[in-house]
C-alpha cells in the first residue's frame, strides 16, 4: 500500500561518529571525502525513509565547510526532509561536533536532491510532505528557490553559458 504524505519527522535521521586515525588528513583534521560520505549516506537513508524506494543523488548543493574536526572528536550528523517534488527530495544534512558537554558547534551543512527509483532504476512518484512547523515551511520555501536555481543552472549548462 503506497503511503500519499508523510512528516518531516516520520524520516528524519541522526548519526553519530568518532573521528579515528584513519579519518585524518595530512593536516589531522577530518578528511573531508570522509564526511562527504558520511553525510551522503545520512540524506539516502532519509530519502528512503521518506519514499520507500531505492535512491540515487542527483546532485549536492551548498557543501559548506564551516570549520574542521579533529581526531577523537564526536560528529553528529543530522538529516530531514525539506521538499518533495514527484520523484525528487531534497535533503538537508547538518553536520556537529559534539563537545563532552553535549554542545554541539555546527561544521558543515549541505543540501541534496534525492532521486527515488524503482526495481528499474526509472523514477518513481513519493509520498508528499506535511509541513507542520513554521521552521518546516521555512525550509520548504527555501528549497523551493534552491529548485528554481538547479533548473536554471542546468539550463545555462545545456545552452552552453
Amino acid at each position: 500500500m503506497r503511503v500519499e504524505a508523510k512528516t518531516v519527522d516520520d524520516s528524519r535521521v541522526e548519526t553519530v561518529h568518532i573521528i579515528r586515525p584513519t579519518h585524518l588528513n595530512g593536516a589531522n583534521r577530518l578528511f573531508g571525502g570522509i564526511l562527504m560520505q558520511w553525510i551522503d549516506e545520512v540524506a539516502g537513508i532519509v530519502a528512503k525513509r521518506h519514499s520507500g524506494a531505492n535512491v540515487t543523488t542527483a546532485s549536492v548543493d551548498n557543501l559548506t565547510f564551516l570549520h574542521g574536526a579533529y581526531q577523537n572528536d564526536l560528529v553528529v550528523i543530522k538529516g530531514k526532509m525539506t521538499w518533495v517534488g514527484s520523484s525528487s527530495m531534497e535533503v538537508c544534512v547538518d553536520t556537529y561536533v559534539e563537545n563532552p558537554a553535549g554542545e554541539r558547534h555546527r561544521i558543515n551543512n549541505a543540501h541534496f536532491m534525492m532521486v527515488a527509483l524503482d526495481e528499474n532504476d526509472k523514477p518513481v512518484q513519493v509520498p508528499r510532505l506535511t509541513l507542520l512547523t513554521d521552521d518546516e515551511h521555512l525550509a520548504w520555501s527555501h528549497g523551493e528557490e534552491r529548485r528554481r536555481i538547479r533548473i536554471r543552472r542546468k539550463q545555462e549548462k545545456l545552452d552552453g553559458i
